[in-house]
């Protein structure tokens, strides 16, 4: 069959949700005109600022990566790459080498940091002197990703950090926030980030996990295929799959379910009458005297000791 766009190739992708056949480059095309437009409606990224990508070597960051360095040889913005090594043994070692040899075909300039250097501990010795072994280390690496993702930001002078994901890591992490009870922070899910001290933006918000790994395949991209060893420990594995198991059986309800949430959080935003504050150890903006990072680096180190 060729393809419903271009009818001169064959199709290489059927997109169920919308019902169209599509050859490689323009099932391609539809990725970057898609992450283009979500730039643009949500003005992700101004004239003249600096965006540091945050790769971890996987297919999103890297697709990322590609599209947002071709974006920038057109458009008044600069690109940096930026990736966190958490310490984990055999794992983080492949993603460092495709992240370095890929940033190197670019051309860009990229900076690696590690929670050993920002935090005195790597993920698996935070995990070994937890006190609450329901504390997941999803949790805690998170926890301690977000915070060092901003440090190399600043550290790097950049005016905007952009992230890999997707829809699919929306749909999930709304999930996750509503069975925890933890209702605030359905608010940050929103894409306009504009109100923000330094801008994080989820291009890649409107567009499918699926999609992105045939983007990826399909532009010889070349991401880390051994997963995390602690991707089972939480629950977001679970949901995926449960997701994944409703859009094959109703095509575009996860397109659906997006739109529901950004309606959601846009009022949960709107009506957050938190007063934000400045962390009195580190700086940041938080809604307490201490923020989470803080607060769970220090328990770890009192643990440690």
């Amino acid at each position: 069959m060729n393809c419903t766009r271009c009818k001169n190739n064959l199709a290489a992708y059927t997109r169920k949700y919308s019902g169209e056949q599509l050859c490689s480059e323009c099932f391609s095309n539809s990725i970057v005109r898609k992450t283009a437009k979500t730039i643009s409606k949500y003005n992700m990224i101004k004239n003249n600022e600096l965006v540091a990508v945050a790769v971890s070597g996987g297919k999103d960051s890297l697709a990322l990566l590609k599209i947002i360095h071709e974006m920038s040889l057109t458009h008044n913005f600069r690109v940096k790459a930026i990736t966190i090594d958490e310490g984990i043994p055999g794992y983080r070692n492949e993603a460092l080498h495709i992240v370095e040899k890929f940033c190197n075909e670019l051309k860009i300039e990229y900076k690696v940091y590690a929670y050993k250097d920002l935090f005195s501990l790597t993920l698996d010795e935070a995990l070994e002197i937890r006190e609450n072994q329901k504390t997941s280390s999803c949790s805690i690496c998170g926890t301690l990703r977000r915070r060092a993702i901003d440090y190399a930001a600043k550290d790097i002078g950049a005016d905007v950090i952009a992230t890999g994901h997707n829809l699919d890591d929306t749909l999930q992490t709304f999930v996750i926030n509503m069975l925890s009870g933890d209702t605030n922070k359905i608010g940050w899910t929103h894409p306009d980030t504009s109100g923000n001290s330094l801008r994080k933006i989820k291009p890649f918000c409107e567009i499918y996990e699926s999609e992105i790994v045939f983007y990826a395949f399909t532009n010889d991209i070349p991401f880390q295929s051994e997963p995390c060893p602690h991707m089972n420990e939480g629950i977001r594995t679970e949901i995926r799959e449960f997701l994944n198991s409703l859009e094959n059986q109703h095509s575009g309800i996860k397109n659906n379910f997006y739109q529901s949430i950004l309606k959601i959080s846009d009022i949960v935003k709107s009506s957050n009458t938190k007063e934000k504050r400045i962390c009195s150890k580190c700086g940041n903006q938080c809604t307490g005297t201490t923020c989470s990072v803080c607060n769970m680096i220090l328990k770890l180190k009192e643990e440690q000791t």
